[in-house]
């Protein structure tokens, strides 16, 4: 939110002296010359002439688009982060005109409501920018291959870039799949799709996303990182407690971990055969020392049945399973 702390309200005088300022083609070059003091007086004149614009423009059309119709009463009655995004936008557009208000502007009110969209949309490009989000989302010609070109895949791909640079979450979910069951409709043609149908397939476009790690940690991972999680109300005495948002599902961390532990094997087996070691012998101890041992997982409950480890010392055991495993790290490897 912008500072406009100054000994006095800004008032009449203060918004008259920004309009004069802007006939005069001197807002801008007054903004960047002024000291800290005359220029949040500049900030807050600007605001004044700038909110109420913002709100009947952008927000209230928005806030209709949301199915917020309290929103759309008076500032009084955003939502808190309905709340945010009124104070992002009015602020990206009072720093639009005093870092553009060079010329003489005979009709400053008029002006800055043409200002709106070019503002706020470069704000909100940057502000995406600044967690890694992609400012512009577009389907890589190499994410489209993956999805064997499938037209509601490669747009859910956009659509999940997208969601990834907005700050909030869906409620107590991540992904909104209500919407996005909706627009798989109009891709589509088919009937509404369930949520386990929607979860599914956005599991499908994160596992072809994740086959260039870098680029989805850069693009997808951090930018959902500064999400911000909802905050909900404390439970009742006797209450369960409510579930952690989780970001990514035990399935997916856990082959994310997989991963981790793979190439640790693969370095610590390197390692044993460069000095000499009986390949059989390498791979059996690094892969029963590196998987063999089941560690605690508090963020979910214990498994029933067999253990990985129990797994690995029957496949151990048999030595034509342990051949093809032999095999198939000398290959990884290239030797």
């Amino acid at each position: 939110m912008l500072d406009t702390t100054t000994h006095a309200p800004i008032g009449p005088a203060d918004v008259a002296g920004v309009r004069r300022l802007a006939r005069d083609g001197r807002l801008a070059g007054s903004a960047s010359a002024a000291l800290p003091g005359a220029l949040a007086r500049l900030r807050g004149a600007v605001y004044t002439v700038a909110w109420p614009l913002v709100f009947a423009r952008i927000t209230k059309p928005l806030e209709r688009q949301r199915r917020h119709p309290d929103c759309t009463r008076g500032l009084e009655w955003l939502r808190p982060d309905c709340l945010d995004r009124f104070h992002d936008d009015v602020e990206a557009v009072v720093e639009h005109a005093l870092r553009r208000a060079t010329d003489p502007i005979d009709n400053f009110d008029g002006w800055l409501a043409t200002r709106l969209s070019p503002a706020t949309v470069d704000a909100h490009r940057r502000r995406r920018g600044e967690i890694g989000a992609l400012q512009r989302p577009r389907l890589p010609a190499w994410l489209g291959e993956a999805l064997g070109g499938d037209p509601w895949l490669c747009d859910l791909a956009v659509q999940i870039l997208v969601w990834a640079g907005v700050p909030t979450t869906a409620g107590a979910e991540l992904w909104p799949l209500d919407g996005w069951a909706a627009r798989r409709a109009e891709v589509t043609g088919a009937p509404p799709a369930g949520r386990d149908t929607l979860d599914r397939e956005v599991r499908t476009v994160l596992a072809a996303m994740r086959t260039r790690p870098k680029w989805h940690a850069a693009h997808v991972e951090r930018p959902l990182g500064h999400k911000r999680a909802p905050v909900a109300p404390m439970p009742a005495d006797g209450a369960a407690e409510p579930a952690p948002l989780q970001l990514v599902g035990p399935d997916e961390a856990d082959d994310a971990r997989l991963i981790d532990l793979a190439d640790l094997a693969l370095r610590a087996i390197e390692k044993r055969l460069d000095r000499g070691h009986e390949p059989a012998m390498a791979v059996s101890a690094v892969v029963r020392c590196v998987f063999g041992t089941d560690d605690e997982v508090l963020d979910r409950l214990p498994h029933n049945g067999f253990t990985r480890e129990d797994w690995l010392a029957t496949a151990l055991a048999d030595e034509a399973r342990l051949d093809r495993i032999v095999t198939t790290v000398l290959a990884v490897l290239g030797r």
